[in-house]
Formats: C-alpha cells, structure tokens, sequence
C-alpha cells in the first residue's frame, strides 16, 4: 500500500508539473505573437523613411547579406539565349536573374541587363540600426522632413502634428467613459437591491440589448443629431458611446453590486441611511474592482474607436481625434510608414498606462457574480 500510495503521489506531481509546463508554454506562446508585432512597430518607428521602404524591421539585428564588391562588364550585345560566361562559369540568363552562387560564397547577378553589367556579391555581417528621433519630431511637433527618391533627388514634407488630435482624443474619452459608469452604477444598485414594478422584464432588456450590433443604430443616431443641431460636436460622440457602452456595464455591475453582503446594506437600512447615501458610502466604494474593470474596457474601446468618431465628429483639423489622424498619416499613396509607426506607438501609450494603472482590478471584477455561495 505505501510503495501504491508513493507512485501515485509521484504521478500527481509529474502531472502538476507537465500541466504547468503546457499552461506556461502557452501563455509564452501567446506574449510572443502579441509583442513580435509591438515590437516591429516600436522598431520601425525609430527608423528612417528610406530604410522602412527597402527592408523589414528585423533588419536591425544582425545578418548576413550580400554586398556589391566589384560588377563585370560583359560585351554589349551579347546574345543571352546562349551560356553566358562570367568568372570563368557558363550561366544562363535565368541564373544571373534570380542570382548564382559560385562555390567560393560569391554571388553573380545582373545588375543591369541591358547594359550587359553583372554585380560580383559577397555575404557579410550588417546591420540597418540607422535610428532617429524625427519621427517623433514631425508626429509630435509637425515639423518639416527631408527624404530621398529613387531618382536620387530629394522632397520636403510637412510633418504630422498629433498634439491637437491627442486632447480631442482626451476629450471624447475621459466623459465617455465616466459619464456611462455613473448611469450604469445607478442602474444597476436598483436592479441588484431595489423592488420595483417590471424590474426583471427591465433588466431583461438591457441584456438583451448586449447583442444588438451597434451599427444598426448610426444612421437614426444621425438624423436624430441633425434635428438636434449637435452633429460634429463632443457632445454627439459622448451619447453614443454612453448609449452603447450601458448595456455592457449595467451587466457587469449588476454581477457584482448584488453579490455583496447583505448584511451590510441592512444594517445601515436600520440605522436610518437613506437608498442615495447607502449608495454613494457603500455601493460606490465596495464596488470600485468592477468599476475598474469596465473603465478599462470603455476606454480602450472609446479611445480606439474610428467609425463613431468619423460619423458623429468628422475629420476637421479642429476636432479630429487619433484615430482619425493615424488613418491620414499613412499619405495619399501609403508611403508614410515612418509617421504611422511612430503615431501609432504614440496613440498606444495611454492606453496601457490606463490598463497596467488598473490591472489589479481587471480580474476580480470580471469574476464578479460568477460563483454564489
């Protein structure tokens, strides 16, 4: 029995230890696809306009390619449907086009072909860590910026300043998510402690509400707008996002204001405290994890939000907001990704402050009301 006991202890934990190892795998797993992207953008926007074109960010690390060291000038007019002799080798035309490797690591490819001109490569160690702070420069402060074509000439642009689309971006944020917080921490302290006519039907409702997408209700949004003459305004773009976002935080509060103690709440009844004071000394305060948690989520949607900013705000340079200014970033013809990266790095930042400021909340209130006992 104790020779049992003891192999069947040494399972378990052979088990504990394979099922720690799959789970922390995983979740490497998961950081990993998640920061190979951040940190290709954060890369790319310290690089140069010309080096974003003509290699990837990887190419900041160390690698080997092949470097032009000397170029062979074969007779003009050479016919190339026939073996082409260049370094002592007979080649093709299909060789020296996609590239030949002659034993000794040397590389033959055309450089130009009808000029008849082949480039002799070597492979070396390199490095394109060509790092500069104009980027942030121009996003920031919309200062002017200099790059060079393929032609060798060189164009003068004005910069991207993303200072005033960063405060319209503060400005729809901070009271879009505040304001529907507030509503819904009423709403759902009646809901959860409150006996009224119709409540569950209500409450019904509101969940309900969860899956109705939020595009069906743009086009009569904007009538309504219109007829109200605030269209274009930060106060247009706070009721839609306040109305969209209350269906979601009703619910997750809901789970938690009436999963908490009872006894607390009558008690203070006895005492004489009124419903508002019960909810501005207890609720409010006892509440704050899954206040935290939906603040997170109504932030990041509301600051990353592109469509309901450009229906209900427009794009005018006075009230554009990041995500508007990122999508004008990129140019006419897609060519400014050292402008988009570095902005988008920017628009980012506050972001994550918000959520790592906030964290320690996220999972005890999304876990809110999930077990009774």
């Amino acid at each position: 029995m104790a020779t049992m006991a003891k192999v069947n202890t040494g399972s378990a934990r052979r088990n504990r230890v394979v099922a720690s190892i799959l789970v922390n795998g995983v979740l490497a797993l998961i950081c990993l696809v998640w920061l190979v992207p951040l940190l290709g953008l954060l890369v790319s926007s310290f690089r140069e306009r010309a080096d974003i074109v003509s290699s990837g960010w990887w190419t900041v690390l160390p690698h080997q390619e092949y470097v032009n060291t000397t170029q062979v000038q074969l007779t003009r007019g050479l016919p190339l449907d026939q073996p082409i002799e260049v370094e002592g080798v007979a080649l093709t035309d299909d060789q020296l086009r996609a590239g030949y490797s002659l034993p000794d690591g040397r590389r033959l490819i055309w450089a130009n072909r009808r000029a008849r001109l082949v480039n002799v490569q070597t492979q070396q160690w390199l490095t394109n860590a060509n790092f500069t702070l104009s980027n942030y420069q121009n996003v920031l402060l919309g200062q002017q910026y200099t790059y060079a074509l393929a032609d060798g000439t060189t164009r003068t642009e004005q910069g991207e300043n993303m200072s005033k689309a960063f405060i319209n971006s503060i400005t729809v944020t901070i009271p879009a998510t505040v304001i529907p917080i507030l509503l819904a921490a009423f709403a759902a302290y009646a809901f959860a402690w409150m006996r009224f006519p119709g409540r569950k039907i209500m409450f019904a409702m509101v969940v309900g509400l969860l899956v109705i997408p939020g595009q069906v209700a743009l086009i009569p949004l904007l009538r309504a707008f219109s007829g109200l003459q605030i269209n274009g305004t930060f106060l247009a773009l706070w009721l839609v996002h306040t109305g969209f976002g209350l269906s979601l935080a009703i619910y997750l509060l809901y789970n938690y204001i009436s999963g908490l103690p009872r006894e607390i709440l009558e008690s203070a009844f006895i005492d004489g405290a009124t419903p508002f004071t019960i909810f501005t000394r207890l609720i409010l305060p006892l509440s704050v994890p899954a206040l935290a948690s939906f603040a997170i989520f109504q932030f990041m949607w509301v600051w990353n939000d592109y469509l309901n900013a450009l229906i209900f705000l427009g794009t005018g340079p006075e009230s554009q907001v990041v995500t508007i200014k990122l999508a004008q970033m990129i140019g006419s013809r897609g060519q400014d990704w050292h402008l988009l990266t570095a902005g988008g790095f920017i628009s980012m930042l506050l972001p994550l402050a918000v959520f790592f400021a906030l964290q320690r909340y996220f999972v005890r209130g999304l876990l809110a009301g999930s077990v009774k006992g």
